[in-house]
């Protein structure tokens, strides 16, 4: 398995772990079968009431799609075929709160999960960058997920700079994608005692605020979300110059940390 649950009873909180330390915890199509299942699970038990989302390991939280999973996709420019789309808790229709505790890299991919949780707590360590244009590819999904949590020009910086920059937890604090950042050592105690607190108070009224939450942009993320596949089918580099780009740069190197 290359996910983890464990769940506390008494307080009524799940953490799920991403568990592929070797490959920075990148999600391939069974991380991502596992991942709806999982969510899909936690609607009909009412036993859990509030969820905590990491990655083993203290490289990485999530790097997003693994280079090395083949996904098929039809010919048509009209439809494309992407195992993140349903790997979220939103996606699922899991309206049961959600707080990511991010110990290392989150990048690319790593924001589908990021975009539908309730909020982030990172470690000191932790690093956000989204690599899609270093490598010809265009940040749709990603870029559209971050601009409901962080200032358009903070999104559009970290979209277009690809590989070239880093942004810290603590800036990512300042611009409002990490709500708490810890040491490495209290991450996980600190979004569960933050689960907790939240798993303690009567469920539906807890739900229903996440779900007003969410109504307060779902619209816009709506619209926008359905303009992804087309400008990812206009502006992708076909798949073999995609794999040129990311072959022929040098691996965590050439980057800062802004």
């Amino acid at each position: 398995m290359s996910l983890r649950t464990a769940f506390d009873k008494e307080a009524g909180v799940a953490v799920v772990t991403l568990d592929r330390p070797a490959r920075h915890n990148a999600i391939d199509t069974e991380t991502a079968a596992q991942l709806a299942t999982a969510w899909r699970e936690f609607r009909f038990d009412d036993t859990v009431r509030a969820i905590v989302l990491t990655g083993a390991g203290d490289k990485a939280f999530c790097t997003g799609i693994d280079r090395d999973t083949d996904v098929p996709q039809p010919d048509s420019p009209y439809s494309m075929d992407d195992p993140l789309l349903s790997i979220g808790p939103k996606a699922n229709d899991l309206w049961k709160p959600v707080i990511a505790a991010v110990n290392g890299m989150a990048c690319g991919g790593a924001f589908y999960l990021l975009g539908e949780a309730e909020f982030v707590v990172a470690a000191e360590h932790a690093t956000f960058f989204d690599p899609h244009t270093t490598y010809g590819m265009v940040s749709a999904y990603e870029a559209i997920l971050m601009a409901q949590r962080m200032p358009l020009g903070e999104v559009a910086r970290m979209s277009l700079m690809g590989t070239a920059e880093r942004v810290s937890a603590r800036r990512a604090y300042e611009t409002g994608l990490v709500s708490e950042v810890t040491s490495s050592e209290d991450l996980l105690a600190a979004a569960t005692s933050a689960a907790e607190a939240i798993a303690s108070y009567p469920t539906e009224p807890v739900q229903g605020t996440v779900r007003a939450l969410w109504a307060a942009k779902e619209a816009a993320r709506t619209q926008a979300l359905a303009q992804a596949p087309h400008l990812i089918a206009l502006g992708n580099l076909p798949p073999e110059r995609q794999a040129g780009l990311f072959t022929g740069r040098g691996r965590g190197s050439g980057f800062r940390i802004r």
